[in-house]
């Protein structure tokens, strides 16, 4: 496995954001030797717009656009998928699964994360993150149907109308400022991307608000010259995540790539 990648509605819900805060803290330290990437990825609309529950149909048709855009670009870049169903409401997991099973393939693999009832009774809230061998919980693979993998078609009329990546130029705009920031400030403009509030990612990262400030006037400053824009425009986080939650959904390879290789950060 070489990527982890968590999809997941905004973090407006107390419950939600404290299973990220703990999922965050254990991809930095029980399963950094792993050297696995990892990726948070809220459902949002095309213009950066973070949803906080799927209530409506209009809702339930950005998260399978989401779902859709996502194993599209995730196909493209090649490998082998494995979808975990597990938490996060219902209909989001219908969504996946009919947006699989129009893009995924033979090589690809859902799955079911069974847990049984005691356990999850003693381990809610992140009481018990590790289950022992005897504890039951186990993945069950989910038979599916790889329909686009028999009717190419079927793919075809799915597609987006319009490319789901952000345009060129933005793209390298936002490259741009990746490169100039320090490891600390990539994961700072990732989280705050990801549609954390200042004090959450503050929290989150173990950091004084003071010390996440200085941080973003070096992400802001960065921007203004990337974007070309007056020296005394003011930019907020809400900047962040409408340019770069689209662009490090799309392109995180290549800024993992760049982390990886880049010398004294």
């Amino acid at each position: 496995m070489q990527q982890v990648l968590i999809l997941h509605l905004a973090p407006s819900n107390p419950r939600v954001a404290h299973a990220l805060h703990q999922l965050r803290k254990e991809s930095r330290t029980t399963y950094r030797a792993h050297r696995w990437s990892w990726h948070f990825l809220p459902l949002s609309t095309s213009e950066g717009q973070l949803l906080p529950a799927i209530r409506t149909e209009e809702e339930a048709r950005l998260a399978w656009a989401f779902g859709r855009d996502l194993l599209l670009s995730l196909k493209q870049q090649g490998g082998r998928l494995h979808l975990c169903l597990a938490g996060g409401p219902r209909l989001l997991a219908m969504t996946l699964v009919s947006a699989a099973m129009l893009h995924c393939d033979h090589e690809d693999h859902l799955w079911h994360l069974y847990t049984p009832r005691d356990f999850l009774a003693r381990a809610r809230d992140g009481a018990i993150l590790h289950a022992p061998p005897d504890a039951g919980v186990r993945l069950l693979p989910i038979p599916f149907l790889p329909l686009g993998a028999y009717f190419p078609a079927l793919q075809q009329l799915n597609r987006p109308s319009v490319s789901p990546t952000p345009p060129p130029q933005e793209a390298q705009l936002c490259q741009a400022v990746w490169e100039r920031l320090t490891r600390r400030q990539r994961e700072i403009l990732r989280l705050l991307a990801e549609g954390l509030l200042p004090q959450e990612v503050a929290d989150d990262l173990s950091i004084t608000l003071s010390t996440l400030d200085t941080h973003k006037s070096r992400i802001y400053a960065e921007c203004r010259i990337a974007w070309s824009l007056p020296e005394n425009t003011r930019l907020t986080y809400h900047f962040l995540r409408e340019k770069f939650g689209p662009w490090l959904r799309f392109y995180y390879p290549t800024s993992e790539q760049t982390i990886k290789h880049q010398g004294s950060l």
